[in-house]
């Protein structure tokens, strides 16, 4: 487990090779790393998921569990011909029904190579995670021009951005910090005895 409790399922929607969208959220894993978070980084890129309809399999099969498991949850998507990936759709459709996703919180994360960013595929993103039930935070944090923003070592180039992209952890912390975890506290203590 990790020094505070917390659990954050990371989950990218690129399977492209050495891609912007795990550049961009690696920054997020760290940031929530040196906060002393536990983070599980879910790739598709290794995994066999299913087609919607056509039934499951062993890795869809731990996705789902990682993700039950979280306290919360980071999605990644690149921004391709206007709308959110289908890798990362196909990651949402794997998650069984009810989705394994309803009722955690998630934050989102968008790459794009165009000067307006990722805009079209997070208000997809929002939309499709709201649907299945989950409590979708405010301040999604696109990335434009993401081929200028990292170099080939995938070092961002852009203090802003990166400073951006980092907040994705930060929001995802305040928002449990402030109602999930003095819930999970008072129920702790009133199970204990400890509440006076």
């Amino acid at each position: 487990m990790s020094e505070t409790g917390i659990r954050i399922a990371v989950l990218l929607g690129s399977v492209r090779p050495d891609n912007y969208t795990r550049r961009a959220a690696a920054l997020v894993v760290d940031e929530l790393q040196n906060r002393g978070v536990h983070v599980d980084v879910v790739d598709p890129a290794g995994m066999e998921l299913p087609l919607p309809g056509t039934g499951t399999s062993p890795d869809a099969e731990r996705m789902q569990e990682t993700v039950r498991q979280a306290t919360a949850l980071v999605m990644c998507t690149p921004e391709y011909h206007g709308g959110l990936s289908s890798v990362i759709k196909l990651v949402i459709e794997n998650m069984g029904f009810p989705s394994a996703m309803s009722g955690k919180p998630v934050a989102l994360l968008g790459v794009a190579a165009g000067r307006i960013g990722a805009i079209k595929s997070l208000e997809m993103l929002r939309s499709i995670c709201s649907h299945v039930g989950c409590l979708v935070l405010p301040m999604p944090v696109s990335v434009a021009n993401v081929q200028a923003v990292f170099d080939a070592d995938g070092t961002v180039l852009d203090a802003e951005v990166e400073k951006s992209v980092r907040g994705v952890a930060s929001t995802v912390l305040d928002y449990l910090n402030r109602h999930v975890c003095p819930l999970v506290t008072l129920e702790a203590m009133a199970r204990e005895g400890t509440l006076v």
